[in-house]
């Protein structure tokens, strides 16, 4: 037997909270069906394909067939996906006003084959307007191509936020690796961010800042009002704005709780994901500033841990700022 702080690191659980799945080794599983099914219309339907010899429009994803899940092994990832789609699309010939009807058939989009070998079928209903399927199997096929890569990339990304638990590390070692990031949002983690909380969990702080398009007011209230969370998160959510009100947002993988809210100034969350040791909460600091027409949110992240460090930055960068950047700007289209 070895002796105590000999053995195999893989299976050293006395600084852990959970005491489960220690430095990731054991095989974890996540089911991404539902979520890629609402993935998929989300980046397929709407597509449009324009030319000189006409315009068309891809519709509704009418079949839906196959499963997708996420495994943890070994601190990696490994993701299985199968699916079997079918989508309508519609178009209008430019020179004759003709329309017409077909389909886009993918049989098998799997990790067994590169997106770009994936098969892409285009069809179209009888008669006339062979320009509009032509359109289709050219720049419709390639633009359904990219939006297959921006599911993957989001399967790799947003849905597997919190999957990976930290590894027991020195914290001093971590401060030595750790390199300035490149990120184009303003971020900051430095050796002296690097803390050691509750049972011992390497964290740091991060710093971001962002402008919106917005007063400080409406920016305060797209984090407080349910409407408002739901229409940028695209999901369902809790959102009890109040002093121990609860907060749970994209289907349950960020939960928390708000400890202090000044209208249209600040906001202070307990803020958390799902697959972070038991309890773990950083300490989210929202801060308004009025610009003009526009405000600056400041946002100070303090206690994530360290191997979630670039998940989380990914996270509010891409799940919030990017979100409520698009949700801003439908508000004022719609205003026009």
């Amino acid at each position: 037997m070895a002796k105590w702080g000999q053995g195999d690191p893989r299976w050293i659980v006395e600084e852990r909270a959970d005491a489960t799945n220690v430095n990731n080794w054991h095989w974890t599983e996540r089911d991404a069906t539902s979520w890629s099914k609402r993935k998929l219309k989300e980046v397929l339907e709407g597509l449009v394909v324009e030319s000189e010899a006409g315009r068309c429009e891809i519709g509704d994803l009418k079949h839906v067939e196959g499963e997708a899940s996420c495994n943890s092994r070994k601190g990696k990832l490994i993701f299985f996906y199968e699916w079997n789609l079918r989508l309508s699309w519609k178009g209008t010939v430019k020179e004759s006003g003709e329309k017409h009807k077909g389909s886009v058939e993918i049989p098998n989009l799997s990790e067994e084959n590169e997106v770009d070998d994936t098969e892409i079928n285009v069809s179209k209903k009888k008669g006339e307007g062979d320009v509009l399927k032509d359109l289709m199997r050219t720049e419709g096929t390639t633009k359904v191509r990219e939006a297959l890569r921006d599911y993957l990339k989001a399967l790799k990304t947003e849905f597997t936020l919190g999957m990976i638990l930290p590894t027991k590390a020195p914290a001093q070692e971590l401060a030595m690796e750790r390199k300035p990031s490149g990120s184009t949002v303003q971020d900051s983690v430095t050796p002296q961010s690097l803390d050691m909380v509750g049972v011992k969990i390497p964290t740091v702080r991060i710093h971001m800042s962002e402008v919106f398009s917005s007063p400080a007011d409406e920016l305060y209230s797209i984090f407080t009002k349910k409407e408002l969370v739901q229409k940028f998160s695209k999901c369902p959510a809790v959102i009890e704005a109040e002093k121990g009100g609860k907060l749970q947002m994209f289907e349950g993988c960020v939960s928390g709780e708000y400890t202090e809210l000044v209208p249209s100034q600040r906001i202070v969350l307990k803020w958390r994901c799902r697959s972070w040791p038991d309890e773990h909460y950083a300490t989210v600091a929202l801060n308004f500033k009025d610009l003009a027409a526009q405000s600056e949110l400041e946002l100070e992240c303090k206690g994530v841990p360290v191997s979630h460090e670039e998940s989380t930055r990914q996270c509010w960068k891409k799940q919030y700022f990017e979100e409520i950047h698009i949700l801003l700007q439908q508000s004022k289209d719609n205003m026009e």
